[in-house]
């Protein structure tokens, strides 16, 4: 049974870093995709950032490029968002999602599996 498990939101100020944490129970599929989304209240998920767990290539979102890193601890199977210079519109619950199925990285339903999210709150 796979299991993701997101933590490392709360609130903070506009400017301010955040960084989320994803642990992956169950799930040992290196040839892979992990990813993070978000999604604010009215919107649709969207695709913040992606890392190919085998070569630790990323991408991100135009939206959150030079401020915003992906990374990860193989050996503690957990993935990592970093979130620098936080602006009020990165406001959202963040998810984090594995086992990429087909589809663009960015496409919520390109994943397999999700995780119960993890609230960022940024005020201005």
């Amino acid at each position: 049974q796979v299991q993701l498990v997101e933590s490392g939101g709360g609130s903070v100020q506009a400017g301010g870093s955040l960084r989320l944490s994803c642990a992956a129970s169950g799930y040992t599929d290196s040839s892979n995709y992990m990813a993070w989304f978000r999604q604010a209240p009215g919107k649709e998920r969207e695709g913040v950032a992606v890392i190919w767990i085998r070569g630790a290539w990323t991408t991100y979102a135009d939206s959150v490029k030079g401020r915003f890193t992906i990374s990860q601890d193989n050996a503690k199977n957990t993935v990592y968002l970093q979130m620098n210079s936080l602006k009020p519109e990165d406001t959202a619950m963040y998810y984090c999602a594995a086992d990429k199925i087909g589809g663009n990285w960015y496409d919520y339903g390109a994943y397999k599996y999700w995780g119960q999210g993890t609230q960022v709150t940024v005020s201005s």
